[in-house]
Formats: C-alpha cells, structure tokens, sequence
C-alpha cells in the first residue's frame, strides 16, 4: 500500500503505517519536513513553519470530513509534534507533526481522554491498522476540496 496522501514543496503528508490511533477509532496521519536535518519547529524558516500550520490545518479537516463520510465518527483532531522515541536509537529526531483523528466510540484510545502512548515494545499497539487505501482516497479528495477555499489560497498566507 502507497501511505503518501499528499505533498508541499517542503512537507509529506503520509497514513502512518505504525499507528497510534487505528483507522476505525479515527486513524493516524503523520507530516514529516522533507529536511529531516530539521529536528524541530524552531529551526524553520518562517515561510515554511507559514506552509506547515496551514498544511496542519487542511490536513485535520480533511481527515475529520473523510472519517465521517466513511462512517467513522470523528469528534475531534489532534496534533502533536514528537519525536523523543528516536533519541531511543541514538538518533536525532526530524520535524514531523502527528495528526490523530479522535473518535466518539474509540475503545483502545478512548474520546475524550488524552492520548496514551505506551513505548512501541508493549503490546498496547497490537492490531492497529493504518488507514486504508479507501480512506486514504477520501482525505486526499478532502484536501483538493479545501484547498480550493479562499481562506487556504497562497496569497492569504504569503506563500
């Protein structure tokens, strides 16, 4: 399966395929920098960190509108911005933003508590599916639809 949902000049926008939300609880969509030397948000430039709130913002709704067009009742969306389990691996981390899709009947990451994020080594993660090429699908139409908006045109953002 292709997990890439969409891209910017400098950002992917991808399902992610160890997640930590399963997609029929609302599903897990991570936006890595394509600079992974950039290890967090204060190394932007102000031009991109402009290109990453606005592709959080498109993102969340697109994910939100999908989910619940496919059924799957998406109440709220949360963003985080991670990265501490690479210094796990000696390694430095690279900017990415997760975005979870929180679900009313979500049995294992439960709405509206906040989210629970054993280290990967548990089982806690066991049976978790990333989203699926149908709602993949979806959220991609959802993002060609909101960034026809007025509000998402690059000249609002100066970009």
């Amino acid at each position: 399966m292709n997990n890439e949902i969409f891209q910017t000049k400098n950002f992917i926008v991808e399902a992610h395929l160890k997640p930590f939300i399963s997609r029929e609880e609302g599903g897990h969509i991570r936006i890595k920098v394509k600079d992974e030397n950039i290890t967090d948000r204060t190394k932007l430039e102000p031009i991109v960190a402009i290109e990453l709130m606005r592709l959080t913002m498109v993102v969340g709704e697109a994910l939100q509108n999908a989910m619940n067009k496919l059924g799957i009742p998406v109440i709220k969306v949360n963003y985080q911005d991670m990265g501490n389990w690479a210094y796990k691996e000696n390694k430095l981390p690279f900017l990415h933003v997760h975005i979870f899709g929180r679900a009313t009947n979500a049995v294992k990451q439960p709405w509206p508590e906040s989210m629970y994020l054993p280290d990967r080594k548990t089982d806690f993660y066991e049976g978790f599916e990333p989203l699926n090429e149908n709602e993949i699908s979806e959220i991609k139409k959802e993002i060609g639809e909101i960034f026809k908006r007025e509000k998402y045109d690059d000249k609002n953002w100066h970009l």
